[in-house]
């Protein structure tokens, strides 16, 4: 099943400045990942054991707002990402809904154009996660409103990733 809801990374312009300074002032401090399994925000997959990464406090909604000449006012949180320390390509052609993991918890966030939050859903992910996600995006744009979702783990609260309207 593909979806028509398109998971979007942190873009590569964005990932250029993250290297040099994170969201919140801070040089990137580089490590080589000995565990794996984090989820990196640049190519929407899990680390691996030896991935050099680092993990930056990013404001997801920063960038955004500034492009189109708004504030996003106190809807411009940050909060730490694992990103490659390096380029790395970004994600695949199709990467699906990344981290929809069964009994995972999701929350999504609507954002409007304004980027303000107008709207959220848990979801606890069942065995079908694709159809789960695909349900959860379907309903929050289904609000005419709606400009954005963003995708977090409710676990640590982590943004994972977000879908533009379609």
């Amino acid at each position: 099943m593909t979806s028509i809801y398109r998971p979007r990374p942190i873009f590569p312009t964005a990932l250029q400045e993250l290297r040099l300074r994170d969201d919140a002032g801070r040089p990137m401090r580089p490590f080589l990942d000995e565990e794996g399994g984090e989820p990196l925000r640049c190519c929407l997959r899990p680390s691996v054991v030896g991935d050099r990464m680092a993990l930056v406090s990013y404001a997801p909604l920063r960038r955004w707002a500034a492009e189109r000449g708004i504030d996003a006012g106190a809807y411009d949180e940050q909060g730490p990402v694992f990103i490659h320390a390096e380029e790395c390509g970004g994600p695949a052609q199709d990467t699906g809904h990344p981290w929809a993991r069964p009994g995972a918890l999701r929350a999504f966030r609507r954002y409007d154009g304004r980027g303000r939050i107008i709207g959220g859903r848990l979801v606890d992910v069942p065995e079908d996660a694709a159809a789960a996600f695909d349900r959860a995006f379907a309903e929050a744009f289904a609000d005419p409103e709606a400009a954005q979702v963003h995708v977090r783990a409710v676990e640590y609260g982590c943004y994972l990733f977000r879908v533009d309207r379609p």
